[in-house]
């Protein structure tokens, strides 16, 4: 690309896997699905050993989140005229959102409470880690307290 970039377009330096890059130029309406289609259908010749099958299966990961195909880059609000940099990757299906926040509160039985253990017992001084505290502080999943 051109080292200056037309103030109302964005550039996008597409990073793969292998840490090849490519720059392509977008208008802030296009989408991920479209950006994903543009790049299936102009694959640069020096990335051949990683071409796909379809531009259905390509995915872009912007800040460390996959791209749905209908955000736009307008809705991303990247800034016009100049370069932002997303990786693009090979990739059957996306996670739902949030969804691994949910799987790893699954893994670990954490629940989306919060409890605050903190007690101002002034009267009992040092004898305060020895109080009981009320069972309503705890979690009622399969008995385990949080």
């Amino acid at each position: 690309m051109t080292s200056s970039t037309p103030s109302e377009m964005i550039n996008l330096r597409l990073i793969l896997v292998s840490g090849k890059t490519k720059e392509f130029l977008f208008s802030p309406n296009a989408s991920a699905a479209d950006i994903a289609k543009h790049v299936y259908d102009n694959w640069p010749m020096d990335w051949e050993e990683e071409q796909v099958s379809s531009p259905n299966i390509l995915r872009l990961i912007y800040q460390g989140r996959f791209l749905h195909g209908n955000v736009t880059l307008g809705a991303l609000k990247l800034p016009l005229g100049k370069s932002t940099v997303m990786h693009l990757v090979a990739r059957e299906t996306l996670p739902e959102p949030n969804s691994q926040g949910q799987r790893n509160r699954e893994k670990t039985g954490e629940s989306n409470c919060c409890v605050i253990l903190s007690l101002i017992l002034p009267e009992l001084g040092e004898e305060r880690q020895n109080v009981p505290l009320p069972s309503s502080l705890f979690s009622l999943n399969e008995g385990t307290r949080n």
